[in-house]
């Protein structure tokens, strides 16, 4: 169960978005509907069960509202509301932020893995 009090905006805020795939979702939500497949296949790397479970919390948040079409086969579409589109708006300038600064920070962590191979050793457990 989430909290329900917070001592800052911030902390409701990441309660909300985080994780690491909930804002890439949310991005990928804009700006029309996303049938499920279609967001598995956007959404790389993310497991069914996590797409999934993500979208349900997101659900829960307000974020995203799930729209079933009683057809067969079954069709059913995600979307965003507007307290999902107002965050949305907000991640553009982390976009703009991570996209200037990507080979950095791409670099910065590919230094950090080669460090820390060096100190494994070949069998793989730490010295």
């Amino acid at each position: 169960m989430k909290r329900t009090t917070y001592s800052c905006g911030l902390e409701a805020a990441f309660d909300v978005i985080g994780g690491k795939w909930k804002v890439v979702i949310l991005w990928m939500l804009h700006p029309e509907p996303k049938r499920f497949g279609e967001l598995k296949r956007l959404v790389v790397g993310i497991t069914e069960k996590v797409l999934i479970q993500q979208l349900k919390d997101m659900e829960t948040d307000g974020l995203i509202v799930r729209k079933a079409y009683p057809e067969i086969p079954p069709k059913v579409e995600y979307s965003l509301t507007p307290m999902g589109m107002s965050l949305k708006e907000l991640l553009g300038p982390l976009c703009e932020w991570g996209t200037k600064h990507i080979k950095q920070i791409g670099d910065q962590h590919l230094c950090q893995e080669a460090s820390s191979d060096e100190k494994t050793p070949s069998n793989g457990s730490p010295e």
